[in-house]
């Protein structure tokens, strides 16, 4: 498969996740959500840099740690466990985000033989 493939079974994925209601803006998060970096699309490309320069990047776990006062900005974000950062509404709704998967059951198992000393 070449790697346009790999690109469109990315995207196919993606959609089946928006249809089923899997997924969300990050700015609609409550505080407590936690997710996985799906997308990163903004109409600006300014903003969309920003993000991406910020570590808002696709595969990165997010947690929303707390939402403003007036208006609910700004947005309290976690990357990664590493990094929080301020985000006003507008921005965060750039991200998509969807469920955090668990890392275990993407891995295949070893088998015993595998697992056992020489």
């Amino acid at each position: 498969m070449d790697g346009h493939g790999g690109r469109e079974r990315q995207l196919f994925e993606l959609g089946r996740l928006v249809k089923a209601g899997l997924t969300q803006p990050l700015g609609l998060m409550r505080p407590g959500g936690v997710g996985r970096i799906l997308a990163v699309r903004s109409g600006e490309g300014d903003v969309e840099r920003g993000l991406l320069e910020m570590g808002f990047v696709e595969g990165a776990c997010v947690e929303v740690l707390h939402h403003g006062f007036l208006g609910r900005d700004p947005l309290a974000v976690r990357i990664n466990q590493a990094m929080t950062v301020a985000l006003r509404r507008g921005e965060a709704n750039a991200v998509l985000v969807g469920p955090l998967l668990n890392r275990a059951t993407d891995v295949e198992p070893t088998t015993d033989q595998e697992s056992r000393p020489s």
